[in-house]
């Protein structure tokens, strides 16, 4: 709710300054490309994300997400013991840290929701620290192979969409690594 209001005083900004500025026309005419550059980007990014999910798909059905899952599971338990002890919760958290590996933040959406209320059952309405870690852990997520921002780049003309691999490494080890972190001293600070 909060961002369709925000969205509305852009835009109402917007068509203010224009008017204000004699400007309205290139205001129209800045839209209409706009929503013309974003269908054509949501066009190319669909066939990427019909790939990459595909690839996911076969990873579960090929038994790769256990063996993912059995690789995961010893940080995963370090991390959140708590939510590691049911399997469910387990099988959905390894297929989200699965799925932002591989930069697939659209695919590992859904698993890290059902985690997330796995997790909530019990808690009284109020998030506790393996939750809150698990929010930084999928904001920040560590991405191998950012897909998305790799199929964004290629959609837009880039001749080596993938070249920005050691930049995102780095960048998505030090987030996750800071997010951690974050989250570790919060849950002390907060439990005095």
């Amino acid at each position: 709710m909060a961002m369709a209001w925000i969205w509305t005083g852009m835009v109402a900004a917007a068509v203010v300054y224009g008017l204000i500025n004699g400007t309205i026309g290139a205001v129209g005419n800045a839209a209409m490309e706009g929503a013309a550059a974003a269908v054509d980007l949501c066009l190319s990014m669909a066939g990427i994300m019909c790939l990459w999910s595909g690839v996911m798909s076969i990873m579960k059905a090929s038994g790769l997400m256990d063996g993912l899952s059995r690789l995961f599971r010893p940080v995963l338990n370090r991390l959140l013991p708590r939510a590691c002890q049911d399997p469910d919760t387990l099988a959905a958290l390894s297929g989200n840290v699965s799925a932002n590996l591989l930069g697939l933040g659209n695919a590992a959406t859904p698993l890290g929701i059902q985690a997330a209320r796995r997790m909530a059952r019990g808690c009284g309405g109020r998030a506790s620290n393996e939750l809150c870690t698990l929010v930084v852990l999928n904001t920040a997520s560590i991405q191998l192979l950012p897909t998305t921002v790799a199929g964004v780049r290629a959609a837009l003309g880039s001749e080596s969409a993938f070249d920005i691999l050691p930049a995102v490494w780095l960048a998505s080890a030090l987030s996750v690594a800071a997010g951690l972190l974050a989250a570790k001293v919060l849950g002390r600070v907060w439990k005095r």
